[in-house]
């Protein structure tokens, strides 16, 4: 399992899907507000010019000298739901991140948001 006290130092890694196809670099880390540990990160890709930040989970992912390894295909993870390099992910939009992947999606009791970014 990742820990937290160290996402900082992830920025800016390269982010690659199991057959180690780079699918972009590490921007975000997000963390599960439930329990404080990594749950999503975004990765920048795309053209110089037309950036974006895609989600993909952090569930069963690899973290290695210079790279971040996760199980989703390069399509996949590229295809998911997306913000703007300077943007942040909107409250209504964060169960979409969830569904994509299919997973299960449970704000706080008092419908607090699921994601924190780090």
């Amino acid at each position: 399992m990742m820990h937290a006290a160290d996402v900082r130092e992830w920025r800016d890694h390269d982010v690659v899907d199991a057959k180690g196809k780079k699918i972009g670099v590490l921007e975000a880390v997000y963390v599960d507000t439930a329990t404080d540990e990594p749950a999503m990160a975004t990765v920048r890709t795309g053209l110089p010019t037309r950036q974006r930040l895609v989600f993909v989970p952090l569930d069963d992912a690899v973290l290695g000298p210079d790279y971040l390894r996760v199980p989703h295909g390069k399509g996949k993870v590229r295809k998911a739901p997306s913000i703007g390099t300077d943007d942040i992910l909107p409250a209504e939009q964060e169960e979409s991140v969830f569904l994509y992947y299919d997973m299960a999606y449970r704000p706080g009791v008092n419908g607090e948001r699921q994601l924190a970014r780090r």
